[in-house]
C-alpha cells in the first residue's frame, strides 16, 4: 500500500503542476495565484505526512477532510477543467486506506455534492455573476461530466482495490495453506515413525511369545526322547516327531509375525484358540493342563494379547519354575477380563524380577486398563492373574 501510496502523490503532484500551467496562461490576479501555489503545497505537505506519519484512520480523515477544504479553494479560484482528475486523485488516497465500504460511499457522494457547489461557485467568482449563458452551460456541463468522471473511478478504483486486497488475503491463504502442509507432513512422519517403532515392538513381542512356547515344547520332548531312547525308542520316536510338529509351528508363526499376519481367524473363538494352546503344549510331553476357560468376545488386539499371556506363562512355568502340571482360568469379571495360570513349579525366587515377556505383558495389560498379579511361595508353585478391560 505504501508503494500506491507513492504513486498516487507523484500523479497528484503532476496534475497540480497542470493546473498550475493552465491558470497562468489565464493572467490571474496576484492574490489568486498565491492563493493556488498556498493550496498545492498544502495538499503535498498533506500526502507527505499522510504516507509518511499517519497511521491510524480517525487521523487519515482529519487529514482528508484538510484535503477537501483546499481542493474546494483551488476549485473556486480555478473553475480549471482538471480539477475531477484532482478530485480522484484525492480519493484514490482515501480508498487505498479505507477499507470500510460505507465509509468510501459516504465520502464518495460528499465529494460530488461539494465539486458541484465549488464549480457553481468558481464560475460566480471568475465571471462576477454576469448572467452569460453560454459560459454557463459550459460550466454546468463540466460539472457533470466531472462527476461522472469521479463516480467511474470510484467504481474502477474500488473494484481494483478489491481485487488486489483479495489476492494478497489469497497469497496470504496460499502460504498458510503451504506451512499447514508442511507442517502436517513433519507430524505424519513424527507419526508414522511411531506407528512403526509400535509395531516393532508388537512383531517382536509376538515371535517372544508364538515361537518361545513353541520352541519350549521342543526343547522338552527332545529331552524327552534323549531319556527314552534306549529304554523305550518307540516312545521316543513318537516325542521327536512330536517336536517336529511344535518346530514347524514355529517356524509358520514367525512367519506370520514378519509379515504382520500373526493373530487368528477372527471365526474362531477366543476359547478355542486357547484350547489349541493347551493342546499344543501338552501334546508329546508329561504336562497336565487343567482349564477351565468362558468364551469370551474380545477385540483383535486384545485377543492376542490374551492368547500370546498364555504362551508366555505356560513357556515360564515349565522352563523356569520346572512344573509340569497346570491350570489355566478365563472368565469375565464386570467390565474385565481375567486370564489366570497356576502351575506346581518351584516358584517366583526372592530376587524375582521380570524378564523381557512378562515385562511386556505388563506394560500391555496396563494399556487395556488393566494389570498383572502374581502370587508365589518357595517350592509350592506360582499363580498369575492378567486382567484387561474388555473394551468397546
Amino acid at each position: 500500500m505504501r508503494v500506491l501510496g507513492i504513486i498516487v502523490g507523484v500523479i497528484l503532484l503532476i496534475i497540480e503542476t497542470i493546473i498550475c500551467v493552465q491558470f497562468a496562461r489565464l493572467k490571474p490576479a496576484a492574490w489568486k495565484n498565491i492563493s493556488l501555489i498556498g493550496c498545492v503545497f498544502a495538499l503535498d505537505a498533506l500526502c507527505i505526512v499522510e504516507l509518511c506519519f499517519i497511521k491510524t484512520l480517525k487521523a487519515r480523515i482529519a487529514v482528508y477532510c484538510f484535503d477537501f477544504i483546499f481542493l474546494l479553494f483551488i476549485c473556486a479560484i480555478t473553475g480549471s477543467s482538471y480539477l475531477s482528475a484532482l478530485y480522484c486523485v484525492i480519493l484514490s488516497q482515501l480508498y487505498l486506506n479505507v477499507e470500510d465500504f460505507r465509509t468510501k460511499t459516504v465520502v464518495f457522494v460528499t465529494s460530488c455534492v461539494a465539486f458541484a457547489a465549488t464549480s457553481v461557485a468558481g464560475w460566480f467568482i471568475n465571471y462576477k455573476g454576469i448572467p452569460n449563458y453560454g459560459e454557463f452551460f459550459d460550466m454546468v456541463s463540466a460539472t457533470v461530466v466531472g462527476i461522472i468522471i469521479i463516480a467511474v473511478h470510484y467504481a474502477v478504483i474500488n473494484f481494483l482495490l478489491a481485487f488486489y486486497r483479495n489476492n494478497l488475503k489469497l497469497k496470504k491463504a496460499l502460504k498458510e495453506a503451504d506451512e499447514n502442509k508442511k507442517e502436517l507432513e513433519e507430524a505424519y512422519e513424527q507419526l508414522s515413525e511411531t506407528v512403526v517403532f509400535k509395531e516393532r515392538n508388537r512383531i517382536a513381542r509376538d515371535i517372544h511369545d508364538n515361537a518361545g512356547h513353541s520352541m519350549t515344547s521342543v526343547i522338552m520332548q527332545t529331552e524327552a526322547a534323549k531319556l527314552l531312547m534306549e529304554s523305550n525308542p518307540e516312545e521316543a520316536k513318537s516325542k521327536i516327531i512330536a517336536a517336529n510338529i511344535q518346530a514347524k509351528n514355529a517356524l509358520e508363526q514367525m512367519r506370520e509375525s514378519i509379515h504382520l499376519l500373526a493373530g487368528r481367524n477372527e471365526t474362531v473363538s477366543l476359547k478355542e484358540e486357547a484350547e489349541e494352546v493347551i493342546a499344543q503344549t501338552m501334546d508329546g510331553t508329561d504336562v497336565k493342563i487343567r482349564y477351565d476357560l468362558s468364551d469370551i468376545a474380545l477385540s483383535g488386539d486384545r485377543r492376542r494379547f490374551i492368547v500370546n499371556s498364555l504362551k508366555e506363562c505356560l513357556s515360564n512355568g515349565m522352563r523356569h519354575g520346572g512344573a509340569n502340571a497346570f491350570f489355566v482360568g478365563l472368565e469375565e469379571c464386570g467390565e474385565n477380563a481375567v486370564l489366570t495360570v497356576s502351575d506346581n513349579g518351584s516358584g517366583l525366587p526372592s530376587d524375582f524380577k521380570e524378564g523381557y515377556g512378562l515385562r511386556g505383558i505388563r506394560e500391555k495389560a496396563a494399556q487395556f486398563g488393566g494389570g498383572i498379579v502374581y502370587e508365589s511361595e518357595a517350592d509350592d508353585g506360582c499363580e498369575i492373574k492378567i486382567t484387561i478391560k474388555m473394551g468397546d
